[in-house]
């Protein structure tokens, strides 16, 4: 777990399945100074100090589906489709884009209902929580899309590399979960699977994103845990400079580069842009 301040989700739902106390959660969050995302995590019901399974993952849910929004609002389907285009090796052999950490799979799910890529491109996602990927496989079936979902570690034996298909590895919000001193094993993960390419999209830290998400959240969200969490996602966010020495740490193989716009003359889809590594 992160030093500094916590985003109320890291506690909720670790993908672990273990009871939450609230208790020790709420003391958790006062003994870091966030006294109001202590009081946002006394509000769900608890039964004998335990949060209550149903109602936390109804509410995780909900917060997702906002985060759904947010990625439509952002075009993360369009363009994380249209950068693993130009990653893709040349001819028609099997490649398995994996999402990682893929929440309610909106980004797949984009990119399966507008046929962003080949068919000779199988897109699967992957998070530790069952219920966001139930649901995620839901969604796909209703939709009848061509993307998969599974619960698991994306970098266990038998989805990174499988049936002879090529991989590249994918998140859209992920890398801020994680602290300074595991990036260098994240990546270290991936160049042990050898996978084809990777890139990963995560906030680009400054004042104009953190004050864009403080707007933006308090206009669209109606959840005073996605109004929480998403400012603070913002000012979690790594620096470039530090997720370049950490790739080049744990993954020394690769080529990397944090493709991030102007600085001087943002545009709002820049909020988010890509760290992209592809073999040396």
């Amino acid at each position: 777990m992160r030093s500094g301040p916590l985003e109320i989700t890291d506690l909720l739902w670790s993908g672990s399945g273990d009871p939450v106390s609230r208790a020790e959660a709420v003391g958790l969050l006062r003994s870091r100074g966030q006294v109001r995302a202590a009081r946002i995590v006394e509000r769900p019901p608890a039964r004998d100090g335990v949060l209550d399974a149903e109602a936390a993952n109804a509410l995780g849910l909900r917060i997702h589906r906002e985060l759904q929004r947010l990625g439509e609002e952002l075009q993360l389907g369009r363009r994380v489709a249209s950068l693993v285009r130009t990653l893709l090796p040349a001819g028609d052999a099997p490649v398995r884009v994996i999402d990682v950490g893929c929440g309610l799979g909106h980004v797949l799910r984009a990119i399966a209902a507008h046929g962003d890529l080949p068919p000779h491109v199988e897109l699967l996602g992957v998070d530790l929580n069952s219920v966001l990927v139930d649901e995620a496989a839901r969604l796909a079936a209703a939709e009848s899309l061509r993307c998969r979902f599974t619960a698991g570690d994306a970098f266990e034996p038998g989805l990174a590399v499988e049936d002879g298909a090529r991989t590249i590895v994918v998140s859209s919000g992920l890398m801020h979960h994680l602290a300074p001193e595991d990036l260098a094993g994240f990546f270290a993960s991936q160049a042990r699977r050898e996978v084809a390419a990777f890139a990963h999209w995560d906030i680009a830290p400054c004042l104009w994103s953190t004050l864009g998400a403080w707007l933006f959240h308090q206009a669209r969200m109606r959840e005073a845990v996605s109004r929480h969490d998403g400012v603070l996602s913002a000012r979690r966010a790594h620096p470039a400079e530090t997720l370049l020495a950490a790739a080049g740490r744990g993954a020394p193989g690769y080529a990397v580069e944090v493709r991030e716009g102007s600085r001087w003359h943002p545009r709002a889809l820049d909020v988010l842009r890509p760290l992209v590594g592809v073999p040396r």
